[in-house]
């Protein structure tokens, strides 16, 4: 019995041991960042993601909780425009704010999460011409701590957030190509 104890600690250990080698190999930033053309101009575009209030018509974030309290502060739109949620586990709670706002051609956004996990990344869209239509480029990157880099060992980021900015970017496409 206690053969079986100390050989199952060892699997356990060295398991663990594995993940935890894997883990320091991941990179110490992740860039996530998903393109679609819009047939629309990026002045018909740019609205929709410069003021937060109009996120709730096409962002996958803003249908996971109902009952998601949110707070707007700031300037209405573009820089320094705020916007805070507070959800069920699904969207947590944290707050954003526009730090960069070129009309028709980018916007940055500092998007600190606060739960279920405290994150502090940027946000960027970036709209560029393309014949009679946009090329709106949706990424979020920042810093990959420690506890990141083991998660990243079971669950592959870029496709879970990459889904979400790809649903973003069909929402803002049907909004503006009515």
């Amino acid at each position: 019995m206690l053969r079986a104890i100390t050989i199952i600690a060892v699997v356990i250990a060295v398991g663990i041991a594995g993940v935890l080698a894997v883990a320091l190999t991941k990179p110490d930033t992740f860039r996530v960042e998903r393109s679609l053309a819009l047939k629309a101009p990026a002045g018909a575009i740019y609205p929709l993601v410069s003021d937060f209030h109009f996120w709730t018509g096409w962002s996958p974030y803003e249908n996971r909780d109902p009952a998601m309290k949110r707070s707007y502060g700031g300037a209405a739109a573009g820089k320094g425009a705020t916007y805070a949620w507070d959800g069920n586990n699904d969207v947590g709670a944290g707050h954003m704010e526009i730090i960069e706002a070129n009309p028709s051609s980018k916007l940055r956004i500092k998007l600190d999460f606060e739960r279920p996990f405290e994150g502090h990344n940027t946000a960027e869209f970036t709209f560029v011409p393309q014949g009679d239509g946009t090329l709106v480029t949706w990424a979020m990157s920042g810093p990959a701590p420690f506890i990141s880099k083991v998660m990243q060992v079971f669950f592959d980021m870029d496709s879970m957030i990459g889904k979400d900015f790809e649903i973003g970017l069909a929402g803002l496409k049907k909004l503006t190509e009515k």
